[in-house]
């Protein structure tokens, strides 16, 4: 009974992740160095993420690097030095990868990030399209209250992002525990 309800389970996730899938496929953005996808929320690309001067040029106070430590990711707080507040992860774009353990800390980051007076945040992988793209929706999901669906439609309205399955199914979950959270307490 139990196998037949988390066979139920995983193919009832993996009809979601088609159809958000569908609707990622519905963004005709090409893909840019950076782009705002919230009022001071940027996601972007390492090339752009290592132009100090253009991050300079567009008044980035913070710094989110979803690939810390990974191959071609160069940066950390002594790479930025005091000029921007630094935080790194080391996520890998795979499908083992567990993001959701960082989905609180990096939303606290942006909001701590987007709260300041002239406060403006770069959130940044390798190609701006799976592992940064997957922590602005969860901020947006944690800290603006808007559902996966809602986050996704927000943010392919300005950039081109695409989620691994395995990033779209935690999100998934993180959208069904604050839906159910919200239901039984909608002040929070």
């Amino acid at each position: 009974m139990l196998k037949m309800m988390a066979e139920q389970r995983q193919q009832h996730c993996l009809f979601n992740i088609i159809e958000l899938e569908k609707l990622l496929d519905t963004c005709k953005l090409d893909l840019t160095p950076r782009d705002e996808v919230w009022p001071n929320l940027y996601i972007g690309n390492i090339a752009f993420a290592q132009n100090r001067t253009a991050l300079k040029r567009l008044g980035i106070t913070h710094i989110l690097n979803a690939a810390h430590s990974k191959q071609g990711s160069i940066g950390d707080q002594e790479f930025y030095g005091s000029e921007f507040e630094y935080y790194g992860i080391p996520a890998d774009d795979s499908t083992k990868f567990d993001i959701s353990v960082y989905f609180k800390p990096t939303a606290h980051f942006i909001h701590k990030g987007l709260m300041r007076k002239d406060g403006k945040v770069f959130v940044h992988c390798i190609m701006g399209m799976s592992r940064s793209a997957t922590l602005v929706l969860a901020y947006l999901m944690l800290c603006q209250r808007l559902t996966l669906r809602s986050a996704i439609l927000k943010i392919i309205q300005k950039r081109a992002i695409y989620p691994n399955r395995n990033f779209l199914s935690q999100l998934l979950d993180l959208d069904e525990r604050l839906q159910r959270k919200w239901r039984v307490c909608p002040i929070l």
